[in-house]
């Protein structure tokens, strides 16, 4: 199982608009565009729990809502710091989406 939650990346979106431009005009089927996001989506998984070694470490003030719903973690979270090496950026609210990689790679 891959998830889908690149699709809604600007690169995702970019992606999508692109297929959906090429199935109107009659260049690519429906199908070819569907296997293109599925190809998609497994790249983007595998190249960002392959590739990506930054460590970031965040500090929250409050967790403002969470809930867990098919082996997803959602958390929302207000007055934010996160930190990499020297560099700290803060923000107001910040919306974690965890997903449940052992199901991923089935």
């Amino acid at each position: 199982m891959n998830y889908q939650l690149y699709r809604n990346t600007t690169l995702g979106h970019t992606l999508q608009e692109s297929l959906d431009e090429f199935v109107q005009c009659g260049q690519i089927s429906p199908q070819l565009a569907l296997k293109i996001l599925l190809q998609f989506d497994r790249a983007i998984n595998h190249s960002l729990s392959s590739k990506v070694r930054t460590r970031l470490t965040f500090k929250a003030g409050h967790l403002k809502t969470y809930r867990f719903c098919d082996n997803v973690w959602t958390f929302v979270l207000k007055d934010v710091e996160f930190r990499e090496a020297q560099e700290l950026v803060k923000a107001d609210k910040v919306k974690i989406v965890a997903c449940d990689g052992l199901h991923a790679k089935q």
